[in-house]
């Protein structure tokens, strides 16, 4: 219940518009979408989330930019075993929108348990600024690249 009122009075909202305060930023490295998250990230997420605090407190600008990963090879790889163990057959057998519709439900269904947990977590995101590694302007500059 904290966390919807912290959401709804937007208190990690981040501003980025050029002022005289000093800033602050930490690159979350994204979570894999291949599963739920951790004691390990809740370690690592806990010392990211005293570091924005106490930034904030400071006065400065502070952004900590949050998103997730595809995690290509091995989100394909579980939901392969995912489509086997429930079918009994492979995914050529079943072809590639067949294939990618499920991997997409996968990330979806991942993603959001996620971001559950980061919120659980407490942690102190601006969620308007997320990203996935397959975001047209995220996936634009690593092509241009």
């Amino acid at each position: 219940p904290i966390y919807k009122l912290w959401e709804k009075n937007k208190c990690f909202q981040t501003s980025l518009r050029k002022s005289s305060q000093k800033s602050f930023c930490i690159m979350m490295p994204p979570p894999n979408v291949t599963g739920i998250l951790h004691l390990g990230h809740a370690f690592q997420q806990t010392i990211m989330d005293i570091l924005i605090r106490y930034n904030k407190m400071k006065g400065r600008n502070s952004l900590w930019q949050v998103g997730t990963d595809h995690a290509g090879i091995a989100t394909q790889l579980l939901v392969e075993k995912k489509i086997f163990k429930k079918t009994g057959k492979f995914k050529e057998e079943y072809g590639k929108k067949y294939f990618l519709k499920k991997t997409w439900n996968w990330v979806l269904k991942y993603k959001k348990k996620i971001f559950y947990q980061m919120k659980r977590l407490g942690n102190s995101i601006d969620w308007s600024r997320e990203k996935f590694t397959l975001d047209p302007d995220i996936s634009y500059g690593v092509k241009k690249a």
